[in-house]
């Protein structure tokens, strides 16, 4: 089973080709970072402007790379929610038309659950039920998967993903975007104890997640620490704080950040005694997090970074399971949702 799956609900263009849902015969990206890093976040419509002027090339280098032709694809698995509804209208519109030009059956796949099938690309298939943690800058979720196609979300972000935490208090503190792999640098030169952050209270049992509060914090702790009240505008802060401020706050930031995702899973383990655990999305290319969370038991192996990211292999490993099951979908009728869930 030989499977090509498109992504691009964000500011990613991605084709790959997979086969058997767990071997990787090509993973082709093209990111769009640099373009939108001048505006510190994402900007929808520049960022669909690019997926249509790479989506093509983007394929064809795909299938290239795989050392397979067209007609060896079985199916076509495309990313249609959630995400920005102009880039997913391009990688939608591509794989429809490839679908009925060549014949081949659709895929609709859902972006959030594709993230856990990275780590499918492992090489076999973990033990289920397993536990997924998605975190990105889109997205901060907990689900059980029982089976394929059958999972129970446990939790999920209230407001902000961890990941635009992560890009928002890289703003704040004056640092570039992608605002991830900022604060990390960040955070090695810092002190993680210097700045005493709040932890959310959504209740005891409760294994949702908040960030909007924490990012506030952060926001407040800087304000002080220039030693300026909470008037002063975001914009002026990075200019008030010394380096070894900035870099304290990311720390400090960081470790509450991680410390809360570690104590949403410790605990949804200790409740559902899953055989897994699997972890992805782009934060989970943070060695903070890796590090922390090495010590709860059946963790599977991290995806490689390219795979944490947006990628369009996740998109087809999980386009393989949708094809043993038969859940196709009519390349006329297929239709986005920004706003898909789990």
């Amino acid at each position: 089973m030989i499977i090509l799956g498109v992504e691009s609900t964000c500011d990613e263009t991605a084709a790959a080709v997979v086969k058997d849902g767990h071997v990787i015969l090509s993973n082709v990206v093209a990111s769009q970072v640099d373009l939108h890093a001048a505006f510190g976040g994402v900007v929808p419509e520049v960022a669909a402007r690019s997926h249509i002027e790479v989506i093509l090339p983007v394929i064809d280098s795909a299938i290239e790379k795989a050392g397979v032709s067209i007609e060896d694809i079985d199916g076509i698995a495309v990313a249609n929610g959630p995400g920005l509804i102009g880039s997913l209208l391009i990688g939608n519109l591509a794989a429809r038309t490839l679908s009925m030009l060549l014949n081949k059956p659709l895929y609709l796949i859902n972006h959030v659950e594709a993230h856990t099938y990275a780590s499918f690309l492992n090489g076999e298939d973990p033990q289920l039920p397993l536990l997924s943690l998605t975190v990105s800058g889109g997205h901060t979720q907990l689900v059980l998967f029982e089976d394929h196609g059958k999972y129970k979300v446990l939790g999920r972000t209230h407001d902000d993903a961890v990941g635009e935490a992560f890009d928002k208090v890289a703003k704040i503190l004056g640092l570039p975007y992608p605002g991830g792999p900022s604060i990390a640098a960040a955070a090695e030169k810092g002190d993680p104890s210097a700045f005493k952050l709040p932890v959310p209270n959504l209740g005891k049992e409760s294994l949702d997640f908040s960030f909007s509060g924490l990012k506030t914090a952060v926001l407040r702790a800087a304000q002080t620490a220039a030693g300026r009240d909470f008037r002063t505008p975001s914009y002026e802060v990075p200019g008030l704080l010394t380096d070894q401020q900035k870099n304290d706050l990311a720390a400090s930031f960081q470790e509450t950040a991680v410390n809360i995702l570690y104590s949403r899973v410790k605990a949804a383990a200790e409740k559902y005694n899953p055989k897994a655990i699997a972890i992805g999305g782009g934060v989970a290319a943070n060695q903070s997090l890796r590090a922390k969370m090495a010590d709860i038991p059946g963790l599977l192996p991290y995806p490689s970074i390219e795979l944490c990211t947006d990628n369009a292999a996740m998109i087809a490993a999980l386009g393989c399971f949708h094809a043993k099951t038969q859940k196709t979908a009519s390349p006329l009728d297929a239709k986005v949702d920004p706003v898909l869930s789990m």
